[in-house]
């Protein structure tokens, strides 16, 4: 299964849909976004018949809508989701605990630990566990990793990463 990954893309519509593209370009089943879409019309971008979605809640997601708005076309995994594919268990959490995400990491419970908020990429695989965070909008414009997509094929277990920049 091919699954799109993205976060903490805060509102830059450009960003967004830059991973929009990506993952249509790459033919994706599903896309999980790891919280921090921040509004409705943001979000709406996702809205595709190319792919399911799945979003996360962010600590940025301050706006009722939307929850709703994603429910509409997709799946909303409030503070923290669970999805069963094929071939994975996945975990998708924002990440605003660092100790809440090890816990799921070294769990071994989850193929993969899917998460955001900290604007860094992360690939890293831990007993068996392949914890993922496709970075964000960089928190300091001077330095940082560029926003990314992630194309996690589940079948090959590979994870690649795409500069959104």
């Amino acid at each position: 299964m091919q699954v799109g990954v993205v976060s903490d893309t805060h509102d830059n519509l450009g960003v967004a849909q830059a991973a929009v593209d990506r993952f249509v370009a790459a033919d994706v089943d599903m896309v999980v976004h790891c919280g921090d879409i921040i509004s409705p019309f943001a979000a709406r971008l996702f809205d595709t018949d190319e792919f399911d979605f799945y979003a996360a809640r962010g600590n940025n997601d301050g706006e009722w809508a939307l929850q709703s708005l994603v429910e509409e076309f997709g799946a909303y995994l409030g503070e923290m989701g669970e999805l069963e594919l094929e071939t994975a268990h996945v975990a998708v959490y924002h990440g605003t605990s660092e100790a809440v995400v090890g816990a799921l990491v070294d769990s071994g419970t989850y193929d993969y630990v899917l998460r955001g908020h900290t604007h860094e990429q992360v690939h890293e695989r831990r007993n068996g566990t392949v914890h993922i965070n496709p970075g964000g909008i960089p928190l300091d414009p001077a330095g940082g990793n560029p926003p990314a997509a992630v194309v996690l094929d589940t079948a090959a277990d590979e994870v690649t990463f795409h500069d959104l920049g």
